[in-house]
């Protein structure tokens, strides 16, 4: 962290000497808040992460384009791993906050300004961010590291598979591909959508049953925000595709994590995150399957 925070302070962006101050929670980074001449900025610092597909020159590209569409803090400066941005004084959301219905209509139009307003500020080449292909890779990651996982692998690959299928033809947009509650800022007037690491062309499927399953919401709340994300009621074919990206989200969050177990230096319980995702993963994929038989 301390190299971090020195190349933070040695920005020649930077009008006076700074102070940087770490924020706790980055999972793929080092965030601080730095404050240079009575105005605070928020830093984002790290390299790309070939293992989990980031790439922070593309990262950048989709905060700059997520600012101009105006659903993220505006960049100041940036260079190679590192992202300065206007900080916004305001509460990360919780799950908890999520799944009110007022807080979901609140929400609902930043996911639609990044699926539709992102793409036409986006400079330069874009990366897709297809989860079954993120699978694919992950799996031969842990193979190649001898995982612990390594035993489960033919049977998860062979679910997201079914999966991929069931999800059939799909429209694409320009996906967040992390849609936590803390990547919401609320500053009291409005929301802000945060941290764009894994953004990408997707299904706009992905992000819903990303938020959906991240945030524990209820099938009934399910069917409304696909009802007002699409305007229309839900068909059952649509149903069915969602609830297999659904499942698709989770076995993805919880290959992250078995990646990050072999990958990662941050001193955190990626076993115990392992686990938890994959108990939700299990879950969801019973309750697909029951959906899908006769």
């Amino acid at each position: 962290m301390n190299d971090k925070a020195n190349r933070v302070r040695e920005l020649d962006f930077w009008r006076d000497s700074v102070t940087p101050r770490p924020v706790e929670g980055g999972m793929t980074n080092a965030n601080f808040i730095v404050r240079d001449r009575g105005r605070d900025y928020f830093v984002r610092v790290g390299e790309d992460m070939p293992v989990h597909g980031i790439v922070r020159s593309h990262e950048t590209a989709a905060n700059k384009a997520a600012s101009a569409a105006g659903i993220s803090p505006r960049v100041v400066h940036a260079r190679a791993g590192i992202l300065v941005l206007e900080f916004i004084s305001g509460r990360t959301l919780t799950e908890k906050d999520v799944r009110r219905d007022d807080c979901l209509d609140r929400i609902l139009p930043l996911i639609r300004s990044c699926h539709r307003d992102v793409p036409r500020y986006f400079r330069g080449a874009a990366l897709m961010f297809w989860v079954f292909q993120v699978i694919r890779d992950y799996a031969a990651t842990l193979r190649e590291g001898k995982s612990r996982m390594v035993p489960e692998l033919p049977l998860l690959t062979a679910q997201a598979d079914a999966l991929e299928r069931a999800v059939g033809q799909v429209d694409i947009v320009f996906g967040h591909n992390d849609l936590l509650a803390a990547n919401f800022i609320d500053d009291g007037e409005r929301l802000w959508l945060v941290d764009f690491d894994y953004a990408g062309f997707n299904s706009p499927l992905f992000d819903l049953g990303g938020l959906a399953s991240n945030n524990s919401l209820d099938p009934s709340q399910e069917i409304r925000l696909l009802e007002c994300y699409f305007e229309e009621a839900v068909s059952e074919e649509r149903w069915i595709s969602y609830q297999a990206m659904k499942c698709a989200s989770l076995l993805r969050e919880s290959m992250w994590s078995m990646v990050s177990e072999l990958h990662s230096e941050i001193d955190f319980d990626y076993r115990a995150y392992t686990e938890e995702n994959l108990s939700r993963y299990e879950s969801a994929m019973k309750r697909f399957l029951d959906l899908k038989s006769p």
